[in-house]
């Protein structure tokens, strides 16, 4: 008989023989910055994540230092809002500000910037519109100009990493033309290479006031049924430039999570998205699960499935955990 539990009777074996973990180091924690005054907002929809505004974001920044948390990704709430986005690009903007504020209060964090629209039109797309036909949909060609003067305010700010998320073709080699002929030849970019059309992105909309004033963004997202569709986005980000591939989000999508991890030599990022946190958030208020558990058990299925980054809400709690060797 083949006894495979004589590697399971302890603890302590567990641990020896254990072949995926999570650490610290793995984490990046999620950040909305808010225009305006003392400003800490729940987000009902996200139990425990808040929107700062800059005069109060070192409450946050002293809990992450604590942690050891090595770096945070930043989304911007502006209070101006326009058919471009054109406050995305603002050198006093939200973003710019809050990059400035984070390396002059904590140089040891790593700033990473998403670099998207969303946000920052007033028709919640990720983009400039324009007439097709009898529609309207983003216009690719225009909107990646817009995300280059975005990415360089950023940079110039003082951000470590770009992430551009708007599913544009051709972003990624317009943004590292665009950085190079600036000087930032060393400033990496982290693609969202692969990010589905997903419903669990729900949360995340309330945070970043963000849900489109219309239609949806199966236009340039990715429609949930393809796998292959995936590899090719994620091959072309590769092939103009990106220093890291990110899966988004992750819990659903593990499948495209391996297959990209094994077709790439490239870091691997996953988001860990805002409903998959809602989630696991709302059955443990309910009681219906242990949200410890079913948080670690989760982000370490991201881990096995080849992610190399997390990208999580959960990012404090995990390194909570590991201090309190909890886990």
């Amino acid at each position: 008989m083949f006894r495979t539990r004589r590697l399971r009777t302890s603890p302590a074996i567990r641990r020896l023989v254990r072949e995926t973990t999570l650490a610290t180091d793995d984490l990046v924690y999620p950040i909305f910055v808010e225009e305006g005054r003392n400003i800490k907002q729940e987000i009902v929809s996200m139990p425990g994540i808040y929107r700062y505004s800059i005069d109060r974001l070192h409450e946050e920044l002293d809990e992450i230092i604590r942690l050891n948390i090595p770096a945070v990704l930043l989304f911007g709430i502006p209070q101006h809002k326009d058919a471009t986005g054109s406050s995305s690009w603002d050198d006093v903007g939200i973003i710019a500000q809050a990059v400035r504020a984070i390396k002059a209060y904590a140089p040891q964090l790593y700033v990473i910037t998403d670099v998207c629209f969303c946000e920052y039109t007033d028709h919640g797309h990720c983009g400039v519109l324009a007439e097709y036909g009898d529609h309207l949909d983003v216009d690719n060609d225009a909107t990646l100009q817009n995300l280059a003067r975005q990415a360089l305010c950023h940079a110039k700010a003082g951000a470590d990493m770009i992430a551009p998320s708007g599913m544009m073709d051709g972003m990624i080699q317009t943004l590292r033309q665009a950085l190079d002929n600036a000087g930032f030849v060393n400033l990496p970019i982290m693609a969202y290479a692969v990010k589905y059309a997903s419903a669990f992105y729900g949360p995340f909309r309330d945070a970043a006031d963000s849900t489109p004033q219309w239609g949806d963004r199966k236009t340039y997202q990715m429609d949930p049924a393809n796998r292959m569709e995936a590899l090719r986005e994620a091959t072309i980000d590769e092939a103009e430039g990106a220093d890291i591939l990110m899966v988004k989000p992750a819990l659903s999508y593990l499948d495209i999570l391996r297959d990209v991890k094994n077709q790439t030599h490239l870091p691997v990022a996953a988001y860990n998205v805002s409903g998959e946190y809602a989630m696991i958030k709302a059955a443990a208020q309910q009681g219906w699960l242990d949200g410890e558990k079913a948080m670690w058990e989760s982000l370490l299925s991201m881990k096995r499935a080849g992610a190399d980054i997390l990208i999580t809400y959960f990012a404090k709690e995990v390194a909570t955990l590991l201090q309190e060797q909890k886990f």
